[in-house]
């Protein structure tokens, strides 16, 4: 099965990347005409500058994280399978995408995960220290909406991780050269930077411990 006979969209949660979106969109326009982003109560341009770039844009008024940004991208679209993308990668080329779906369309991979690879040595240290929190992602758009709590978690990765264990499913890694993503400290200044990843970490070292709390 090719990428020809398959009906594949590029999904992309954003929240306030005006600066790097359009220029993520118009690669993933490269892929393929079906590109949905999820603006997750963006107070900046990010839903102009998609449109502009040629992505169907979903507008959640309030930011409720990206899970449930993620899950509003993904039931926009009907489309077989999916690429998951961060809407701030820098050096984003057409071959990415087509590394991070090839396994899946081939069934060698129910799940690819990619990884930065040159792109940078801080996010590419930070991708490799925790390459389970990845964005950049390729699968079945039906596997992934059968995620437990996908929409209600801040933060997806986890839950996902979750479920590839719960499920057997078979997954990967695969590395994405020359791509990295703008630095929290600088899209949103150094010490609002610093507190964003810092309650990004939490939220994801909490996960286990909450989800046993509510089980």
């Amino acid at each position: 099965m090719g990428q020809a006979q398959a009906r594949v969209a590029v999904v992309i949660p954003a929240f306030n990347e005006e600066d790097t979106v359009g220029s993520v969109v118009q690669v993933a326009r490269e892929f393929t005409s079906e590109v949905v982003v999820a603006s997750d109560g963006s107070s900046d341009g990010t839903p102009q500058a998609a449109r502009e770039a040629g992505a169907q844009v979903v507008e959640l008024h309030e930011n409720a994280g990206k899970g449930p940004a993620l899950k509003a991208a993904l039931e926009a679209t009907e489309a077989e399978y999916v690429v998951m993308l961060d809407a701030d990668l820098i050096g984003l080329t057409r071959e990415h995408l087509e590394v991070l779906l090839r396994p899946v369309l081939a069934g060698e991979l129910d799940m690819a995960i990619g990884v930065f690879e040159g792109g940078g040595f801080v996010t590419d240290w930070g991708n490799k220290l925790t390459p389970h929190l990845s964005g950049q992602r390729a699968c079945r758009r039906e596997w992934l909406l059968e995620v437990p709590h996908l929409g209600e978690e801040r933060w997806p990765e986890p839950p996902i991780t979750d479920h590839l264990k719960n499920t057997g499913a078979r997954w990967g890694y695969v590395e994405l050269p020359q791509l990295r993503q703008v630095l929290k400290e600088k899209k949103r200044g150094f010490w609002k930077g610093v507190g964003f990843r810092t309650k990004m970490y939490a939220d994801l070292l909490t996960y286990r411990a909450r989800k046993k709390r509510e089980g």
